[in-house]
């Protein structure tokens, strides 16, 4: 049996008085370990979210260098990561992908460099609304996840998560329904199969793009959704313990 996981995508919101708010509602209101709960704040917090944080809630990163160090100004390494005490880093994300121009090669160069240093990789796969009223969902999902495995190999992914995100449902208050997200995540263990049965039953595929607290609960009941990665709703303390109450049921 997969354990869920919910992690919440701070992006780029947050300040000093308001995390101290939210983490003191979130530790207070997050008490089972019927689920495993991450947060990830932009990276000036990071300090912070830890030391506000309980062992209940894990912390992770938005993004990574590959590099391991030198002259990369503005980049932060997974050296710094893991000294910081980060479980978790979200690599590939829609928004870094497309204003950033993160190709599937460097999404791949960052899977190894974070399976490396011993941090578990959250990687995110979606296609555009274009794409899916073109039928190519799967095609884009498997040329991004092939991108891993090419490079990375297939026993990379056992110390590794998954997140499917449609990018037309983030932010934009649309959802998948959760047919339409149970078959793009049964597709997804299906190709991960084709290479190892095993990780592909053991891996955990979450599903993002406008999870809340109202449609948690029905797309966590799906087979293949082991649980979300959550953008505006984890800036809510009540609406992202709600979400991660629906995964643990």
């Amino acid at each position: 049996m997969r354990r869920a996981l919910v992690a919440g995508n701070w992006k780029m919101n947050g300040s000093t008085d308001f995390i101290s708010e939210l983490m003191a509602e979130l530790v207070a209101g997050i008490q089972t370990s019927d689920v495993d709960v991450l947060v990830c704040p932009p990276a000036v917090y990071l300090s912070q979210v830890k030391s506000l944080s309980s062992s209940l809630i894990s912390v992770g990163a938005q993004n990574v260098s590959e590099n391991s160090e030198g002259a990369f100004t503005g980049e932060i390494s997974l050296s710094m990561l893991n000294d910081l005490g980060c479980n978790y880093v979200i690599l590939g994300h829609s928004e870094r992908r497309s204003l950033y121009a993160e190709s599937d090669a460097v999404v791949a160069d960052k899977f190894i460099a974070t399976v490396t240093a011993g941090l578990m990789p959250i990687l995110c796969v979606g296609e555009t609304l274009e794409e899916r009223e073109e039928g190519k969902t799967l095609e884009v999902v498997g040329r991004q996840l092939k991108a891993v495995i090419d490079v990375a190999g297939i026993e990379a992914f056992a110390s590794a998560v998954i997140a499917y995100e449609p990018i037309w449902a983030i932010g934009t208050g649309k959802t998948a329904t959760p047919d339409q997200a149970q078959d793009v995540h049964a597709a997804i263990r299906a190709m991960i199969a084709e290479h190892d049965a095993k990780t592909a039953s053991a891996i955990r595929i979450l599903y993002g793009g406008s999870v809340n607290a109202s449609n948690a609960a029905e797309l966590f009941a799906n087979d293949d959704v082991d649980g979300g990665l959550v953008g505006g709703a984890s800036l809510k303390a009540n609406d992202f313990i709600a979400i991660c109450h629906a995964a643990g049921a």
